[in-house]
């Protein structure tokens, strides 16, 4: 028995990379499953019992590729954001207790130390562990700050968002008809689309499992697209460069579709209509805005309170179900945010 484990007696179970995905898949096989005791905390660490960790394709690119962040290696933590409880400090800034959310990944307990790309966050003591990871949480933030910023809509404006059922489009659609634009979303299936339309105000929906989406473009956009979010890209990106109002703005949040692909993802063919349509296009990190998440999570706070913006949360229960609740993101098969709820770790 190591001096940790006669020390700290907890276990920590975890998900760690085994090897990285092939193709735009994950497989179970990509994770690998481990307990190791938890480490003592050094000057100036935290200690959090994680409730809820998150489920996004931004993984899929961390696990395969350095991105805005390096990649992972193979027998690293699966790097995911998290809620939890502060178990114990030596920051001052934390006391035991407190909710917090950071990027504490899939594990059931986690020794952090400020400072990292994603700082570690008080949660306010009304605000769900599922909140805190969608509408209040990054997600919140990248809806908030790459519409706002990035795609800049004017009340009139015509908003076209894709994957607009999932946990950062819903929010962008919510914040557009808030502004006073039409929001337009792409979404798979007849259930999501009657959810964008009946539940959160959208003015109209798409349905590219079903229908012909340039078609459709072209009925629901007739003056075109003023502001496109895509968190998809591939075709769904060359459909709205196509019909691209003049200066339009493209906001890249992600690329769902072309994660994994065999030599990279292909360019738009439809790029040059940036050109004749005076048009931006502009991908941005949330990293870049956690300086100002207080001001994104006071607007959305309000306006949930007023009812003008609804979040919804798909809840996975089990830690060890955590790899089949990614792969239900990259499927489709979530509705809205997902995370993962963890049973209560033994101690």
């Amino acid at each position: 028995m190591t001096t940790s484990e006669r020390t700290n007696p907890r276990r920590n179970r975890r998900w760690l990379l085994a090897r990285r995905p092939a193709g735009s898949t994950i497989e179970l096989d990509d994770f690998g499953w481990n307990e190791a005791p938890v480490p003592e905390l050094a000057e100036g660490e935290i200690l959090v019992r994680n409730l809820y960790v998150s489920c996004d394709p931004a993984q899929h690119a961390w696990m395969t590729a350095d991105t805005y962040l390096p990649a992972l290696k193979p027998g690293e933590v699966i790097r995911s954001i998290a809620f939890g409880e502060v178990l114990a400090s030596r920051d001052p800034a934390f006391r035991p207790g407190e909710r917090v959310q950071g990027l504490f990944g899939w594990q059931d307990f986690a020794v952090v130390k400020q400072g990292g790309p994603y700082p570690t966050m008080q949660v306010p003591t009304d605000v769900s562990g599922g909140a805190a990871l969608s509408a209040l949480g990054s997600t919140g933030m990248a809806a908030y700050f790459g519409l706002l910023e990035i795609g800049r809509p004017r009340a009139g404006e015509t908003v076209l968002v894709s994957a607009a059922a999932g946990a950062t489009g819903s929010v962008v659609g919510q914040i557009a008809k808030i502004l006073g634009c039409r929001a337009v979303g792409i979404a798979g299936g007849p259930d999501k689309c009657r959810y964008l339309t009946e539940e959160l105000g959208f003015d109209a929906a798409i349905d590219y499992r079903n229908e012909n989406v340039l078609t459709r473009l072209r009925q629901t956009c007739p003056d075109g697209i003023d502001v496109y979010f895509d968190s998809v890209g591939g075709r769904m990106l060359d459909f709205a460069l196509g019909r691209l109002a003049l200066h339009g703005r493209i906001v890249i949040c992600g690329a769902l579709s072309t994660y994994g692909q065999t030599g990279g993802p292909q360019g738009p063919r439809n790029y040059l209509r940036l050109i004749s349509q005076r048009g931006r296009m502009e991908g941005f990190v949330i990293l870049d805005f956690m300086g100002r998440a207080h001001e994104a999570m006071t607007a959305i706070s309000g306006w949930m309170r007023e009812g003008k913006l609804k979040d919804r949360v798909d809840v996975v229960h089990g830690l060890e179900n955590a790899p089949a609740a990614l792969a239900r993101v990259f499927s489709g098969a979530n509705n809205g945010k997902q995370v993962v709820s963890l049973d209560s770790p033994s101690s």
